[in-house]
């Protein structure tokens, strides 16, 4: 028994005693579940992913907490649903006056706390107002796009209003206006690497938020004309070219067992505006649709993780895991502690990351909202509709949609009538998000709901 307990204070010690890792987040626009090699992508070749692929995790059911930018990125920053932060409905725009809360604690401001310099890279889109810049939500610098690159010199006849010339910040300085966008992921690139060699001798955290490839399209000339693909496929070669250069940096720099690199897209990919613009469009594999719907190819994407010697090598994880996980887990990896005076719905998955014996999703159920209206709620391999918006009613008057994802991935066999016990359990499960975030379908306010950011 006394030999038992050492054993077990050694590991104890040995783990809190452990350094923290550095932390990466590439995070990609629009990029399909399909849209990395070992997820399936063709006419185009991801050989720095499919690695970290190999020397890591890939996780085949990582969500993101909704189908669009803007609620997406505020899930992976707060570890909490984009509803119960106020952001849940569409994106922010540049005539917007709201963004995230300056009361909400991100990941960035809890590794600052540990001691970590942080720098953010590219896409913000949590408001563009001095108040929700990067550099007020724990972020030593921020380099890059306030929100997305299409919403530049932009007439929005709605709002009567043109927006400025896409702009380029550095911390809270305009420094360039219609930047080519050709040169942004190489431009993210080599303020990526300047970062990490600045402060290889201390823990970072850098968010690597690539711009592409959400349209308008581009690739350096390097890339341009590369893939089989077209421009789509350009991209995402040389946004894994990009990752390829940071792996590089991290092993000439001695650290690359030190680091923790987690690689994810905000939604899944744009199908038919893609088509429309005369584009060829990226892939969400097996799933159903794409961006700004709740089946599954608009929230359920790529998750890569990679960090030697802690998360063993060609794991492929099929747990349901969220880019809401991302914050506790980096936490307790940090040896940060979560706020504790509100709730966040994300969930340690380090269990699922470094392949212990056993481990299970630590959620019950997984939300699927659109805007701020509840569709659908997964558990387990179940996953019900409640509400479609092609229904063009309300969501009572429909039956609702049940599909085994482990049978049937691409959501294409309605199996209700034969479950009706599951149907009935995952209806009780929706209605306690709805007590929770509320449900715009059904006219509920959430009870645990928090104020957005306005000015």
């Amino acid at each position: 028994m006394l030999i038992r307990m050492a054993v077990l204070l050694g590991f104890v010690l040995t783990a809190s005693a452990a350094e923290p890792p550095n932390v990466i987040i590439i995070f990609t626009d629009d990029q399909g579940y399909g849209d990395v090699g070992v997820y399936g992508a063709a006419k185009f070749r991801t050989p720095h992913l499919d690695r970290m692929a190999r020397q890591g995790a890939r996780f085949t059911s990582f969500y993101v907490a909704a189908p669009v930018c803007t609620p997406s990125r505020a899930a992976l920053l707060t570890g909490s649903h984009p509803v119960r932060v106020g952001l849940g409905r569409r994106v922010l725009f540049p005539y917007s006056n709201t963004g995230l809360h300056p009361d909400e604690i991100t990941l960035a401001e809890l590794l600052k706390e540990q001691g970590y310099a942080t720098a953010i890279v590219g896409k913000w889109h949590l408001g563009h107002h001095r108040k929700f810049l990067p550099t007020r939500q724990g972020f030593d610098s921020y380099f890059g796009i306030p929100y997305s690159n299409d919403m530049g010199n932009h007439w929005y006849s709605r709002e009567n209003f043109m927006s400025p010339p896409t702009p380029i910040l550095r911390d809270e300085r305009l420094i360039e206006q219609q930047p080519d966008q050709n040169l942004l992921t190489r431009r993210y690139t080599e303020e990526a690497l300047r970062f990490i060699r600045g402060n290889k001798d201390r823990p970072f955290f850098l968010y690597l938020a690539h711009s592409m490839p959400h349209w308008p399209l581009a690739a350096s000339a390097r890339f341009a004309g590369r893939s089989e693909l077209g421009i789509y496929g350009d991209a995402i070669e040389e946004i894994d070219w990009s990752a390829g250069e940071i792996f590089k940096a991290l092993e000439e720099l001695g650290i690359d067992r030190r680091t923790l690199v987690i690689f994810s897209s905000d939604n899944g990919a744009s199908l038919r505006p893609w088509q429309r613009r005369g584009y060829r469009p990226g892939s969400n594999g097996p799933l159903r649709a794409g961006k700004n719907t709740t089946w599954e190819g608009g929230m359920r994407v790529p998750g890569i993780m990679r960090w030697p010697g802690k998360i063993p090598e060609g794991l492929v994880q099929d747990e349901l895991a969220t880019a809401m996980d991302i914050l506790p887990t980096v936490a307790r990896l940090a040896g940060a502690r979560p706020p504790r005076d509100r709730i966040l719905d994300g969930k340690d998955i380090w269990p699922l990351m470094s392949g212990q014996d056993g481990a299970k999703t630590p959620h019950e159920a997984f939300y699927y909202y659109r805007d701020e209206r509840l569709q659908a709620v997964r558990s387990g391999p179940w996953k019900l509709h409640v509400y479609r918006p092609e229904w063009k009613d309300s969501a009572g008057n429909r039956e609702p949609l049940l599909f085994h994802l482990g049978n049937d991935i691409g959501e294409r066999n309605d199996v209700a009538a034969g479950y009706p016990g599951v149907v009935e359990r995952l209806q009780a499960l929706a209605e306690r998000a709805r007590e929770d975030l509320g449900d715009a379908a059904t006219g509920r306010n959430g009870a645990n709901v928090r104020p957005v950011g306005t000015l």
